[in-house]
């Protein structure tokens, strides 16, 4: 088969990429490398990519039709892996017109890119986000949608109708669920609170550590990416990709601190507008 992946020097987009190969698949891919968080451990996935797994990767941006429309005339790829986005719930509270252009718009211009192309298959990602603060737990993909609390979220509620809507064949919509591990976004609970407490800085800890998160390994959401490429369902789909189990935000906060052999100086705050209070994924 062969997979073209946008988002491909992200972190679940490099992941994904090199287990297909492993595999024995084609893949190819776009990124935009945006300097959303530091650009150098992008170019360094994509060194990986290129040298290692011998993928063949292409600098473009989702909002230049050109750039779509070359790359797949070139690549005429079997499923296209939607993975590009502008991330970071509470940094889009702050810039939301970036969010509105690149998930929206951006993903807009692959959907007709895809259509014009006669792409039948489509898997994207999507967000626990759009059930935040549901009280049905755990949270069902069959549930009604939560409150939108930031702009990421509402931008990711928008793609889902998008493709809900597009003349694409088999659309499938991935909710991660706080995607962790190696060469993951340094902008995330893990890595911010490990290199401050290694450089002695204090760590913010939101509604005074009353809060819960469905952690999902980065393997595990491969591994439920592929459960879906065995077997694509036809017409338009929602699956949640998590762990299934809750953690406490204070037991993940000392699992990092006994690893590191270090106590974090904590700065209890209240709680951030953008974040929900528990996440919990149903992954039947």
């Amino acid at each position: 088969m062969k997979y073209y992946i946008t988002g491909i020097n992200g972190f679940i987009g490099f992941t994904l990429a090199k287990k297909l190969v492993d595999l024995g698949h084609t893949v190819s891919g776009i990124d935009s490398m945006n300097h959303y968080y530091d650009v150098s451990l992008k170019v360094a996935r994509n060194r990986i990519l290129e040298d290692d797994y011998e993928i063949k990767t292409y600098y473009g941006n989702l909002l230049s039709k050109g750039d779509l429309n070359h790359t797949l005339s070139e690549v005429k790829p079997d499923v296209v892996i939607h993975l590009a986005a502008y991330a970071g719930i509470r940094n889009s509270l702050e810039r939301p017109n970036l969010y509105i252009s690149h998930n929206i718009t951006g993903t807009q211009n692959l959907i007709d890119a895809c259509e014009k192309h006669g792409i039948e298959s489509v898997l994207y990602a999507s967000t626990s986000s759009v059930m935040a603060d549901n009280k049905i737990w755990p949270w069902n993909e069959q549930e009604r949608l939560g409150e939108m609390l930031s702009p990421y979220a509402y931008t990711k509620q928008c793609n889902e109708h998008q493709f809900k809507i597009s003349k694409i064949k088999n659309t499938m919509g991935l909710r991660f669920f706080t995607v962790y591990g190696p060469w993951g976004r340094p902008d995330m609970a893990l890595f911010t609170f490990a290199n401050k407490i290694v450089a002695g800085e204090p760590i913010d800890i939101y509604n005074y550590g009353d809060m819960k998160r469905d952690f999902t390994y980065v393997d595990d959401i491969v591994q439920g990416i592929f459960g879906l490429l065995d077997q694509i369902p036809e017409g338009d789909e929602i699956f949640n990709i998590g762990y299934g189990k809750q953690v406490g935000l204070m037991e993940f906060i000392t699992e990092i601190e006994k690893n590191l052999g270090r106590v974090a100086e904590k700065n209890f705050l209240p709680m951030h507008p953008a974040d929900s209070q528990e996440t919990w994924s149903d992954t039947e």
